[in-house]
């Protein structure tokens, strides 16, 4: 089988240059401040994208690095800063719970990254609603990567484009996965959540546009739902960690969205389309998140 490698850069380019043009026609400056707080490598590398990307497109990018005790205080003293339009924090700080009321810190009209206002009930991309809301970078651009490839279906009606489809996502973080499963599963998508410790299937009755995804946990393996997915979807932080190529169904779509290769190297045996990351598409994301940001601000100022 001949398999297609899709790169980040392919995905991202248009994007990329939609900013450079809003930014220059506009003649604007928005300013966005990372908090590194970590040794973490991937986060690193992540901050050091960032800055490349953030200089081609003309966004002004200031990483603070700071040790996790003093990161609080930091953010807040971001939040009161009027100079400052979009905030992001490189995570696992503390990798647990406190993680989460960091998130919450900051402020709602500068989370870049959409962690800290991201609710459960989640709608359609295209409702009137959502268009204006911050989604998290990373799920916003695997949908991105889903839509370039045609994964969704376009003759079908908003929240039905995924219907008959079987996705596995091996990940299941607050930042990435359950967004992610959710946003899927809203479309009409059968999806499989997988975590270390049991595998959830997230789903909405076909046809009904609830405004709410259902959970179930179930007693399946890896082994029974690998063979029946259209694509599988992987981001753990681990370079030890690989999806076993024979598990996978012929035509598969691979997608991996971690710092590490969590397919093994045959994959491209089985798969028909293989995007093995997704880094500068979620850089994109983040920077027209910091747009949307921006214009909201300005208008909240004008409004005073």
């Amino acid at each position: 089988m001949s398999c297609k490698i899709i790169f980040a850069k392919e995905i991202s380019a248009s994007y990329r240059e939609e900013l450079k043009t809003t930014i220059k026609s506009r003649r604007i400056k928005p300013k966005l401040v990372g908090f590194l707080a970590n040794e973490d490598p991937a986060s690193i590398k992540y901050a050091e994208c960032t800055l490349k990307t953030c200089e081609e497109t003309g966004i002004l990018f200031e990483l603070r690095k700071c040790n996790r005790e003093e990161l609080e205080d930091q953010i807040i003293k971001a939040n009161e800063d009027d100079s400052i339009h979009g905030i992001m924090v490189y995570y696992p700080v503390f990798g647990d719970l406190q993680d989460k009321y960091l998130q919450n810190v900051v402020s709602v009209t500068k989370d870049v990254e959409g962690l800290c206002n991201f609710y459960q009930n989640i709608p359609f991309l295209d409702e009137e609603p959502i268009k204006n809301c911050i989604i998290p970078c990373t799920p916003l651009a695997i949908i991105k990567v889903l839509e370039y490839i045609r994964v969704y279906n376009p003759v079908f009606l908003s929240g039905n484009r995924l219907h008959d489809r079987v996705i596995t996502i091996i990940n299941r973080s607050g930042i990435v996965g359950q967004p992610l499963a959710a946003l899927l599963a809203n479309e009409g998508g059968k999806v499989y959540s997988v975590d270390i410790n049991n595998i959830q299937e997230i789903y909405r009755e076909t046809g009904l546009k609830l405004k709410k995804y259902e959970v179930r946990n179930t007693n399946l393996k890896l082994e029974e739902i690998l063979p029946i997915s259209d694509v599988v979807i992987t981001g753990v932080p681990t370079s030890s960690y690989k999806v076993p190529t024979v598990l996978l169904r012929n035509g598969v779509i691979a997608i991996n969205f971690s710092a590490f290769k969590n397919f093994e190297d045959n994959v491209k045996e089985k798969a028909s389309i293989y995007v093995p990351t997704v880094g500068k598409i979620t850089i994109a994301m983040l920077e027209r998140n910091l747009l949307k940001l921006y214009d909201s601000q300005l208008s909240l100022r004008n409004e005073e």
